[in-house]
């Protein structure tokens, strides 16, 4: 999942000064903000909560990497497939996926990678009864598959996907046998299963990884920045301590590295 982190280089007004009430920059960092989306569906929980107050795993992190490396950010809110237009056409210029939603985990050229934040898992999920319909990926291969609208998956030439517009839908449609089995996150199955009362079983690892930033290559010189950001966050224990808040305990398997 995921598409989500998006931004976009925005000059900031200068209304009510002259140019020379500004410093001299080397960067057009320092006289810009940058434009991002972090919602996913909307119920892409507990990474992004719309709630001011608690917004989520991935929201909070977002805003104390742009703020630890001094980079202004202005939120937006988009659907995901109108989010991956945005990222392509330069509407926007970053996001937040894991390697492990593309193909080979092949990211376009286009875009260089952060270092690695959290670790993010998906699973294909099911009812208990059907579980056993699903000891491997491949039993998936030619069937129909719940999945969410704009959401990127490694593999998903090679079954039929059933779009839904978020996760707490995804659960709905099992509990209501709309569909056998869908592609979630551990945490956002869980958590929505919860919700609505519905059991359900993990049958068969979809996808891990870590998971990062995604920034346009014409944005690179922010690469360092940001990722000397990241590792404070880890240096400090901010991330343990953001992760730990959510899901109440420090020691999940967010934080275990997946690969070099």
């Amino acid at each position: 999942m995921r598409c989500i982190f998006l931004l976009l280089l925005w000059l900031i007004p200068g209304q009510g000064y002259s140019l020379s009430s500004f410093p001299v920059v080397n960067s057009p960092t320092d006289a810009t903000a940058l434009r991002y989306d972090i919602s996913g569906s909307n119920a892409w929980y507990p990474y992004f909560i719309p709630d001011a107050k608690q917004p989520g795993i991935v929201a909070e992190l977002i805003d104390k990497i742009l703020k630890h490396a001094d980079i202004k950010g202005l939120p937006v809110s988009l659907p995901p497939k109108r989010t991956l237009l945005a990222l392509s056409n330069g509407e926007l210029d970053f996001d937040v996926v894991s390697p492990s939603w593309f193909p080979g985990q092949q990211v376009s050229q286009e875009f260089v990678l952060s270092d690695g934040l959290i670790v993010i898992k998906e699973y294909i999920v099911t009812l208990p009864e059907n579980q056993h319909r699903y000891p491997t990926l491949s039993a998936t291969f030619g069937q129909k598959i719940g999945t969410i609208r704009g959401y990127l998956y490694n593999n998903d030439h090679l079954f039929e996907r059933v779009d839904f517009n978020s996760e707490i839908q995804l659960i709905q449609a099992l509990r209501k046998g709309r569909i056998q089995a869908a592609i979630l996150g551990d945490l956002p199955a869980a958590y929505w299963a919860e919700q609505s009362r519905t059991k359900i079983a993990f049958a068969t690892l979809h996808s891990a990884g870590d998971l990062h930033i995604r920034l346009r290559k014409e944005h690179r010189y922010l690469l360092n920045r940001i990722n000397r950001a990241i590792a404070t966050l880890k240096d400090t224990g901010e991330l343990t301590q953001i992760v730990a808040h959510y899901i109440g305990r420090s020691e999940h398997t967010l934080l275990q590295k997946t690969s070099d």
